[in-house]
Order: structure tokens, then sequence, then C-alpha cells
């Protein structure tokens, strides 16, 4: 092992293999090493189901009842994709998608009011929702034609809304629509996760919008896709995509001693007695404590089910949020659901999501309005992980560090992420121009 590589990558986290992928396409030496045995790091995708039961260290007096183990792959971060949103663009880009087969996700909803609404995805279905009234409605479909052909590089349609100066409180008067339907925007659309967009500048929020429209016209049903046999199938195609351009991984390897230069920056890795020589390191948070700090903590809880959820027209696949202001939190609370329809559970039985920031010395408790909507729950596996940070920007250290996952059931914020460290790296932005125009590689 005693070589020397550009970059070395610790953790097989998703977002550390999409990294590894990345950067190896670009020309980068990359030595790919994790102290686990398998993939996914906290992202991992658990097989069979004993598996789960096991890591919970929770008993079943009859696992076989969920049918065979093996057809099980369980999420421990479940997270959706969103159509034309970056990491498909990143999976095209990097031709992981010969790998990989996806399939939409059938219902998008939001909580409103007590009720279960559907996140209309026609003008048929935005008609009879009831989401708002009938004049609410006029104005909600001008503002989705504002935000349709909004370019916050062309000033013609901004509408004299700067995408800078105007904030998205500012927007939401403008177009006249009261709180309930800005809270159906903000959350269920722009997917903010609590309230401090509506101060903000207006133009990330509008183009969050624009994203979600873009990616519902792809498929119809909803705006998420999501991969055959689960999220682990990612972190395992960016690592063979790695492989191909010369990337060499190393599982079940104990990290022993990171090596600095005289001026502070990384040098190496020992691991087993060996070093390997490196310009610089890419790791999750796990293996930095002193160059990462707590910043929340996420509850999550993994319900096994045997029917869908109530109220979604017995879709086998859902994302559902409920904003915080319906529930008088400060952060939303997400619910996602999954099934054998997505090969990642038995015929008949179906994985639902639900988590959020904690809020209070009561996390479980926290989840109760998402549970509620569920119906009756065969198992439940609760979690409450601290999330981190780097304390850094890496500059100095060249230890580019990434965040823990949050309580999101989408990507977004994670491609954000990735992207962050990507330039932090390289000095690059990710070129998305390089993007293969025809997304339609990507299957249904």
């Amino acid at each position: 092992m005693d070589e020397e590589y550009d970059v070395i990558v610790l953790g097989t986290g998703l977002k550390e293999c999409i990294l590894s992928g990345l950067l190896s396409v670009n020309g980068r030496k990359v030595l790919h090493m994790d102290r686990n045995k398998y993939y996914g790091g906290e992202s991992a995708s658990i097989t069979p189901l004993e598996s789960l039961f096991e890591k919970f260290q929770k008993t079943s007096s009859d696992v076989s009842k969920f049918g065979r183990g093996r057809d099980w792959n369980v999420d421990l971060v479940p997270k959706l994709i969103m159509a034309n949103g970056n990491l498909v663009k990143m999976l095209i880009s990097s031709g992981v998608t010969r790998y990989l087969e996806f399939k939409s996700v059938e219902g998008s909803y939001v909580f409103k009011g007590g009720k279960i609404h559907k996140c209309p995805a026609t003008e048929r279905e935005a008609l009879a929702s009831g989401l708002m009234g009938l004049f609410e409605k006029r104005r909600f479909k001008n503002f989705l034609v504002f935000t349709s052909e909004f370019d916050p590089d062309n000033q013609k349609t901004w509408k004299d809304m700067h995408p800078e100066k105007t904030t998205m409180q500012e927007v939401f008067t403008k177009f006249g629509l009261d709180a309930n339907t800005g809270d159906f925007i903000g959350h269920a659309l722009a997917l903010q996760p609590d309230e401090k967009y509506l101060k903000q500048p207006c133009k990330d929020t509008l183009l969050q919008v624009k994203l979600y429209v873009e990616s519902l016209a792809r498929y119809g049903k909803s705006p998420y896709i999501y991969p055959l046999y689960g999220l682990g199938e990612l972190p395992q195609g960016f690592a063979r995509l790695s492989a191909i351009y010369g990337g060499t991984y190393m599982l079940d390897k104990p990290i022993e001693k990171i090596e600095y230069a005289e001026d502070g920056s990384v040098c190496g890795v020992t691991s087993e007695g060996e070093t390997a020589r490196t310009k610089c390191v890419v790791a999750d948070p796990s293996y930095f404590p002193d160059k990462s700090k707590k910043v929340g903590r996420v509850v999550r809880c993994i319900c096994i089910m045997d029917h869908p959820i109530p109220n979604t027209k017995d879709a086998v696949s859902t994302q559902l949020i409920i904003p915080q202001n319906q529930v008088r939190r400060t952060h939303d609370i997400y619910v996602c659901m999954v099934s054998f329809a997505h090969n990642v559970a038995s015929k008949g039985f179906y994985i639902a999501m639900v988590g959020t920031q904690v809020e209070t010395d009561n996390p479980e408790a926290e989840l109760k309005p998402g549970l509620d909507l569920l119906g009756s729950v065969l198992e439940k596996f609760v979690s409450v992980d601290d999330l981190y940070e780097p304390t850094d920007d890496g500059s100095k250290s060249k230890v580019f560090i990434s965040k823990s996952f949050d309580a999101t059931t989408h990507f977004q914020s994670t491609c954000t992420d990735i992207e962050e460290v990507y330039e932090r790296i390289t000095g690059e932005k990710f070129d998305f121009s390089k993007v293969q125009k025809d997304l339609d590689t990507v299957q249904q």
C-alpha cells in the first residue's frame, strides 16, 4: 500500500462513494477505504431482514412471517430522488445509470388541516384539490406560470421581483397567496425544512419550485424516483465506476493514524502498519471527530407494514411532508414509503419511514403526527443520531469532511453538500453542462 494517491476517501457512505466516483472520472488517483465490511456506512441498505432485527437488537418470534429475509433491502436513511435533480445528472454524467434501474414514486402528498392532500400533479388535480379555495387556486396558477418562466439571469422574467433582493414572503404577498398556500409551496414543493426561507432572497426557493414542477413533468405521478433494490445500489454503483477509472477499494481496513506534514496538511493514512501517501483526504465526520462539530440530532422510525399509507389511493410508494406550522413545530416531519414494487420488501409488504430533527428530550414522541398517519404497524425500528458538520472548509489541512445526513427524505441537501465538497477539493464547480441532454436514459 506504500503508494501515493491524489485522494484517499475514508468511509463508503453514499456521499463518499459519489465523490470517489466523480473524482476518479475527473482523472484523480483514488484510494477508498472503510473500517466496515460493507458499503454504505450510515446510509447502508440492510439485507437480509434478520440483520435489521439484529442491528436494532430486537427479537422477533417469527421473522418468516415477513416472507424471505433475502427479499428485503431496508434503507437506514431512506431518501427519494428528484427526477430532474442534480443527483440524477451526476448519475448520468458519470455513467452510473448503466448499473441501476429506477422506478417512479407514485404520489407526493402534504399534510394540511389534519388531512393528507395529494400535491396536484395536473391542472385537473389542482382544480379538484382541497388544499385551497377557487380564487386561491387561480392565484396559485399565476404563481406557477411565473415560476416556470423565471430565470435569474433574465431580468425580463423577474416581474419586478429581484432574485437577490426580494424575499420569498414578498413574492407570496405579490401574488396574494395566503399562509396555508405558502406553507404548501415552501415545504412540499420547494422542500424548505423550516421557515427561514421566507426572509431570504427568493431566488433559491423559486428555482426549487421550478425543479419540482420540471421533475413532475417527467413521469406525471410525482417528481420522485427510487432505485430498484434500494439506495444501497447507489454507493456500489459509484464504487464500480471509480474502480473502472483506476480507483482502489479496501473494505474492513482499520484506520490507525492520519499523517500530517509540517505545514499541517494531511500527507498520509496508516492502516495495519502501512502508510498510503496522499495530497488530500475525503471522509465522513466519524473519521475526524476532532474536525467535526455536533449541530443537532435526527430521529427516524422505520416501520414495516402490510398495507399502504391510508388516504393515499393505495399508492405503493409515496412522499408525505408535514409542514412544521401544521403541527406547531420548528422543523418539518418527513414520511416516505417504498414497498415490494421497488424490490425492497417481500410481496405485499411496505416500508415506511418517519423522521424529523429533534427539538425535545423525547425524540420518539416528536414522530407521533407522522406515525399516526400510517395506520397499523407490524414492526418499528427507532434510531436517534447526532448530526455533524466540519469545523472548517479543509483548505489548510486538505481534509474535506461531508455533513451527516439530515432528516429530509429527499436528496436535495445531500447533493448540495456533495457539490460543495467537490468544489473545495478541485477548486471547480461540478460541471453539469457535460450532462447528456437526454435524461430519458433514466428508466421509469
